[in-house]
């Protein structure tokens, strides 16, 4: 304080004031001076997944967008217009236990999406048709044929392919096939090689392998998604051939007809439905498997039709169930509910009771897989089908039919016997109720026990018992009496065929239950 004396209270203020502001000045620039130069920017050294654009780049020529105008009204619509039907069949044809049919009442979907890739309805205007309906498809030769869905172009009367670079070309129907939902156009351009795919070796073909499906989701044309292979051989209602390719590339409406490939730009399937409640994608779609595809194309580029064999038997699965009771070592094959009157496989000596376990020496996994060996066959071809029966192997050659372009089946039957007499009786063993089924034919089912093992294999009242074991019956004798001979083979369950109104059917019921 010494060395301010006599120097005025203001310049020392303003002397302190100065050096504080100095000292402030200094502390605070000293960070921003601190800082240093921008950072580079970010690079990760990791491993690249592939990309998918070579891929893309050389396939996307090949694929088309398919429009396709018609005089014939949409009446299977829902009201924005898409059409919930495919392969011929629609989503109220399913039947009520089809797990399909199950999945979309408890999450209120619409039903099985896709199959008629609708825009505006068909209508005339001005002398003109107008575009009813939308899908995709790709070219497999540079002549300029174009395989797609059959339910793409179904009804349809004149048919435009739209090129990935816009240019159209008009395009005439070759064939089609309902049971398979394929179908051939042919593009006519003179001087014009268009780009083409070939079909991928179903064989190499692995559930986990990646699949690019590229098509016309919603009319936008060009559209390429990536996913996998996610199951093979699904059965999803269609029809008797159904082995499709389960995939979970994102496809849509619009997509039906498109082409799967695989990272060689071979195509492994061809899109034509998708499993959705709401009708966009949640990944999971079919694809009809490029063996199937092959085939059929051929014969539609050749003939402009399918010739199928046709066996003529109504067959269903053989459970573990079934499998005991016929004394089969595993539940394979098929069996047989019934011959068709006058069919190949009546004619043959093919019964009712029979199981099919192999054709040509080549064993019979299920029904659908007889269905597609039969199918694969031509009309009058001669095959040696394997059978079980009666607790023997026993062998039969069947000259095939033409399976029929469509089959209907009539239950209507005429009986003009008298009643039999309401008299109940009881096979305890089995927790069943039952009586002479009227005009003596079968027994009649007049009650099942709930806690009974028939019960629980779907027996109701009201159907009838027509056999058990392939042996007639009209008694509750006669099938105590099967039942004791079946004990006394060594089996444990019996075959008992059962009608409904839904049709005949066989069920395995255990023989010793008490």
């Amino acid at each position: 304080m010494s060395e301010n004396k006599g120097r005025s209270l203001k310049s020392i203020l303003k002397t302190s004031t100065t050096a504080g502001l100095a000292a402030m000045m200094l502390v605070t620039a000293a960070p921003f001076a601190a800082v240093p130069a921008l950072a580079a920017p970010v690079e990760v050294n990791a491993p690249q997944v592939p990309s998918f654009g070579d891929v893309v780049q050389a396939v996307l020529p090949a694929v088309v967008s398919v429009r396709v105008q018609s005089n014939v009204q949409n009446t299977s619509s829902d009201e924005s217009g898409y059409s919930f039907n495919f392969g011929g069949r629609s989503f109220e044809d399913l039947p009520d236990d089809h797990p399909l049919k199950r999945f979309f009442r408890e999450f209120g979907g619409p039903g099985m999406e896709n199959p008629r890739e609708r825009g505006p309805r068909a209508e005339r205007g001005e002398g003109r048709l107008r575009p009813t309906a939308q899908g995709s498809g790709f070219f497999i030769s540079e002549d300029g044929y174009v395989v797609t869905n059959n339910h793409v172009i179904d009804d349809g009367s004149a048919f435009t392919i739209v090129m990935n670079d816009g240019k159209e070309y008009d395009a005439k129907l070759v064939g089609k096939d309902s049971r398979t939902d394929l179908a051939l156009l042919k593009v006519d351009a003179k001087d014009v090689k268009f780009t083409y795919v070939k079909f991928a070796d179903d064989e190499k073909v692995r559930v986990g392998d990646w699949v690019v499906a590229v098509g016309n989701p919603f009319g936008l044309g060009g559209t390429v998604t990536a996913g996998i292979i996610s199951a093979r051989g699904r059965n999803i209602g269609s029809g008797p051939y159904d082995d499709y390719l389960q995939i979970d590339a994102a496809v849509n409406r619009g997509n039906s007809g498109g082409p799967g490939f695989n990272l060689n730009g071979e195509v492994v399937g061809i899109n034509t439905a998708i499993f959705s409640p709401s009708g966009g994608n949640v990944g999971i779609a079919f694809a009809i498997p490029a063996s199937v595809a092959t085939d059929v194309i051929a014969k539609l580029k050749e003939t402009g039709t399918v010739s199928r064999g046709w066996l003529g038997v109504q067959i269903q699965p053989v459970t573990q169930d079934i499998a005991d009771s016929l004394g089969l070592s595993e539940a394979a094959g098929a069996l047989v509910v019934a011959p068709q009157a006058g069919s190949p496989g009546e004619e043959a000596g093919i019964k009712q009771g029979d199981v099919v376990t192999a054709v040509n020496g080549d064993p019979v996994k299920d029904p659908r897989d007889l269905a597609r060996r039969i199918a694969a066959f031509a009309p009058d071809s001669t095959v040696d089908v394997a059978l079980w029966r009666d607790g023997k192997a026993t062998e039969v050659k069947v000259k095939l039919g033409e399976l029929p372009a469509e089959q209907a089946a009539s239950a209507e039957t005429e009986n003009n016997a008298a009643p039999a007499p309401e008299v109940e009786q009881e096979l305890s063993s089995l927790g069943l109720s039952v009586r002479p089924a009227d005009g003596g034919k079968g027994l009649a089912i007049v009650d099942v026990d709930p806690e009974s093992d028939a019960a629980d294999k779907g027996l109701k009242s009201g159907e009838t018992i027509t056999s058990v074991n392939n042996q007639e019956v009209s008694s509750a004798a006669d099938v105590q009496k099967v039942l004791e001979q079946a004990k006394k083979d060594g089996r444990t369950r019996a075959l008992f065929q059962v009608e409904s109104e839904n049709g005949s059917r066989f069920v395995a019921l255990p023989i010793n239950q008490g």
